[in-house]
């Protein structure tokens, strides 16, 4: 067996000298983070140590003689490095696990990685997030378990996936901000569950925040629309005004203003059609206490929802409302859309009923429900 250290700055640096030195077949027994150079003990950098070793080839019986003597002096060599039978035992497994990795990888254009570290990379594929968010998140992790150096399990991965995804949404603003804002419009595109949004919003903010709500809907093209609402006014006790011209909306506002919160609902369309979002801009306020949500169906498809985000991001969005949460098993879209559009989440809605299929989140309930039920296994 040929036994090498190699250090460098970083593991693909390290994983390239290895190919070069012994070969695609060679195996890592060990790696570390060192710390080398530097001036009075002080600016050391950081690089990456490993052991790598190169089981030789079956040799022909003229040889055996000789490969026994080597066999020997190897296994002194290996004594006399005071290894414990359970340290052995974790070499053999990151033997096992870094030998695997390197023949997936050997040959193949797409990324492969340790095994539990590839198990929780298809992971987020499966819950379609983006292959190159997976793929830097998972880099990451990696390259902080080997810094650590801890043997990997399945609660582990879920930890440092939500640190990870606190490091790159930290700065984004999580669970629900209503109470700063007066006017909040929530828009989006048809058929995601605007109204009934609403009605939960409105519901909790009244029986659990006592506060002074109305409400005005400007979705005067759907005669359901306005009754649903209407149901909804009528059973939480709340005025309503239907907005069917800019001045009925300024009308409204100017009635309302004395309200904590004032609710406004508006028509859901085509978000293709740029009169549609044109007319948004004109009927949102940009002055005053006013705030716009845009509402999205976690059951819609990521590139369409990628769409819409990029369509409607015309508007000042200062968060987004994910519905239909019931509806789908996989949630990757939220972390994907939030990275994309640099906004925060307020709420998911779970079902119908009003108000209690409603919940507002923070970055902890967004990365375990992407992680979810996740086994290494």
């Amino acid at each position: 067996m040929k036994v090498k250290k190699i250090v460098a700055p970083t593991m693909p640096e390290v994983m390239n000298k290895v190919r070069k030195e012994l070969g695609t077949d060679a195996v890592i027994l060990n790696s570390k983070v060192v710390y080398l150079g530097g001036f009075l003990g002080m600016f050391k950098k950081k690089n990456i140590e490993v052991i790598a070793a190169l089981d030789p080839q079956p040799e022909s019986q003229f040889n055996n003689r000789t490969t026994k003597k080597k066999d020997t002096a190897v296994l002194e060599e290996s004594k006399n490095l005071g290894h414990h039978e359970e340290t052995n035992k974790t070499i053999l497994e990151e033997i096992r696990m870094l030998k695997s990795w390197m023949e997936t990888n050997r040959g193949s254009r797409l990324p492969s990685y340790p095994i539990p570290f590839q198990r929780f990379y298809e992971h987020l594929l499966n819950q379609q997030i983006a292959e190159m968010t997976a793929k830097q998140i998972v880099e990451s992790m990696l390259l902080k378990e080997i810094e650590g150096g801890n043997q990997i399990n399945s609660s582990q991965l879920k930890k440092m996936f939500s640190d990870e995804v606190s490091t790159r949404m930290g700065d984004l603003e999580f669970g629900a901000s209503l109470t700063d804002k007066k006017f909040v419009h929530l828009v989006g595109p048809t058929g995601v569950g605007k109204t009934t949004t609403i009605a939960k919003i409105a519901a909790d903010a009244v029986l659990k925040e006592n506060k002074k709500v109305a409400l005005i809907t400007t979705d005067t093209y759907r005669i359901a629309a306005i009754d649903q609402l209407k149901t909804y006014a009528k059973i939480l006790n709340l005025p309503m005004e239907v907005a069917y011209s800019m001045e009925d909306y300024k009308q409204a506002r100017l009635k309302f203003e004395e309200y904590d919160l004032v609710l406004i609902d508006t028509a859901g369309r085509n978000y293709r059609d740029e009169r549609y979002i044109d007319e948004l801009t004109e009927i949102i306020s940009l002055e005053g206490n006013t705030a716009v949500y845009l509402v999205l169906s976690l059951t819609a498809k990521y590139q369409d929802l990628e769409e819409i985000l990029a369509r409607f991001q015309k508007l000042p969005i200062h968060q987004l409302i994910f519905t239909k949460k019931d509806e789908t098993s996989t949630y990757g879209s939220i972390l994907n859309l939030c990275l994309q559009g640099r906004l925060g989440v307020a709420y998911l809605t779970n079902g119908q009923e009003v108000p209690d299929d409603i919940e507002a989140v923070d970055l902890a309930d967004i990365s375990r429900l992407i992680a979810g039920e996740f086994r290494d296994e």
